[in-house]
């Protein structure tokens, strides 16, 4: 029959094309598998030179993914060029070209995304570890991805929070020159010698564990005047790489110290005194009637 004449010389057809291809193939499985293991081997070198090297781990690991991207790009070329296709790998660019320009224009924030990752790898105001507040988000970071950037809150939540935002919104980096700031505000009475409550707070803040007295000095001053108290803000510095010690706890025990401080030396801390009026209409209007009623019987 015809029908299975055709059919056997289709089969024919594709079988010696394989025939053809097979050592082309073979010889082209063997070369990428040795280009596979040189890319590999040379990826790990950088790697772990650069891990060695860079103080930065992020980038470290940004820069394992672009060599891990690339490696698969040149491998996937490199074999199609060995087993003669080096036209379809032309026109496999150029329709990636393509498609890359109307995916990204489909996808603009992920491409976002994806280069503000790409520009944050090189300059980045942040490191592992440090704590950040971006937008509503306040923790630490945990890693960056070509996409998002890991943020451990203080909660314990898990945040991922897109590279894009980073880059367009202020960023407050509170641990990246190992100095921070904290504060509070106690008040005292009006009667107080203000110099010598400012310097108990001294004082008492500068025993507190934790607190920096050579590089950042603590200081106070008068910041308010309120109706029933004067109040004194108190700022001190702590070492945000000296892992001995929590910033919460620094702050509750400058805190117990200072009125420990003030309250051993007789200094008053009242509280803001407020005044409550009660008005009841029925109840003076009952009063009024009792006293009419006892001047009628007089």
């Amino acid at each position: 029959m015809k029908f299975l004449d055709d059919l056997g010389n289709q089969f024919t057809s594709y079988y010696d094309t394989i025939v053809e291809l097979f050592p082309r193939l073979l010889i082209g499985v063997v070369s990428v598998t040795i280009l596979a293991f040189v890319l590999s081997f040379l990826r790990k070198k950088i790697i772990g030179l650069l891990r060695k090297k860079a103080d930065d781990k992020l980038l470290v690991n940004f820069a394992n993914n672009i060599f891990t991207i690339v490696n698969y790009i040149l491998i996937a070329l490199f074999f199609l060029s060995v087993i003669g296709q080096g036209k379809v790998a032309s026109t496999i660019l150029g329709a990636a070209g393509i498609s890359a320009f109307v995916i990204g224009f489909a996808l603009k924030d992920i491409g976002e995304n994806f280069l503000a990752g790409l520009v944050m790898a090189f300059d980045r105001p942040f490191r592992l570890g440090d704590t950040i507040k971006t937008g509503d988000v306040e923790g630490i970071i945990r890693q960056m991805n070509l996409r998002d950037t890991h943020i451990k809150t203080f909660d314990g939540k898990d945040v991922y929070v897109p590279n894009g935002q980073i880059i367009k919104m202020p960023l407050y980096n509170y641990t990246i020159d190992g100095f921070i700031r904290g504060s509070f505000t106690v008040g005292v009475d009006y009667d107080t010698d203000l110099q010598k409550a400012r310097d108990l707070i001294l004082t008492a803040i500068n025993k507190v564990p934790g607190v920096l007295q050579e590089d950042k000095l603590a200081r106070t001053h008068v910041k308010n005047l309120n109706t029933s108290t004067v109040d004194i803000e108190v700022h001190y510095w702590v070492n945000t790489f000296d892992k001995n010690h929590s910033g919460l706890e620094i702050k509750s025990k400058a805190q117990s110290a200072v009125i420990t401080a003030l309250t051993e030396s007789s200094i008053g801390m009242p509280a803001d005194i407020v005044e409550l009026k009660s008005y009841d209409d029925s109840m003076n209007f009952n009063q009024n009637i009792s006293q009419r009623k006892n001047q009628n019987q007089v």
